[in-house]
């Protein structure tokens, strides 16, 4: 495994990359304080994961990741002193697949990042030969994981996906919460809340071009979960 670090303190660099070590001996661990230097190391260097800061020294966190987002589908998590809610929407509807605050936990740290690279790609053998779904100007191409809306393609996070695909694939029944997470997440289901779940749903609903008041993809049973139903 390979894992980036875009980060600017180094006593942040040292603990995140002797907790890896001793977690995964074998990963291959790089690190930049700088922005510009990260996105070029996604390019040159293919990492499985990003572990990304907002507040770095020559340009934004967010910046960072719009520009990966344009040519990569790494998974990415912010790791960040910014707790505000708002902060976090952003990095989420960006395309971070987790956004973790500082102080945190190493073992914390290590869990996350397990669940996010569990999750970063649907398994191929449930979407093997399965035709595209259209729905109204929507295209999901199982095969590759593409999203059309249209003739434009939609970018979707690694786990924007998951859960589109876990609705697509059950389509007009109504999913429960705790089947969506435990298909998305896997064993670490249990560390996910009803409110992850909806942020998630909130984000696909904005690149489907549905709304939670206006819905005409993904629909809400209150309490209960989400389904996916089609246009007549």
């Amino acid at each position: 495994m390979k894992v980036l670090l875009i980060e600017d303190s180094q006593e942040i660099v040292k603990a995140v990359s002797l907790s890896f070590k001793l977690r995964w001996a074998e990963a291959i661990f790089l690190s930049t304080d700088q922005g510009d230097d990260g996105i070029e190391l996604v390019k040159s260097e293919s990492p499985d994961i990003v572990l990304l800061d907002i507040n770095l020294p020559d340009m934004s966190g967010f910046d960072v990741l719009e520009s990966i987002r344009l040519f990569s589908d790494v998974p990415v998590i912010i790791l960040t002193v910014r707790g505000e809610q708002i902060d976090e929407l952003t990095g989420l509807e960006m395309g971070a697949d987790d956004y973790i605050v500082k102080p945190f936990a190493p073992a914390n740290l290590l869990t996350r990042t397990r669940a996010v690279l569990r999750r970063s790609g649907i398994r191929e053998v449930e979407a093997a030969g399965l035709p595209p779904l259209v729905a109204g100007d929507l295209t999901i191409n199982f095969d590759n994981h593409q999203i059309l809306r249209g003739s434009e393609q939609t970018n979707l996070t690694p786990t924007e996906y998951k859960v589109l695909f876990c609705l697509a694939r059950n389509e007009g029944k109504t999913v429960p919460q705790d089947v969506i997470k435990q298909q998305v997440y896997g064993s670490e289901s249990r560390y996910v809340d009803g409110a992850t779940l909806k942020r998630f749903i909130y984000q696909l609903r904005n690149k489907l071009g549905n709304t939670a008041d206006q819905p005409q993809l993904i629909f809400s049973e209150r309490g209960v979960g989400y389904r996916f139903v089609r246009p007549k």
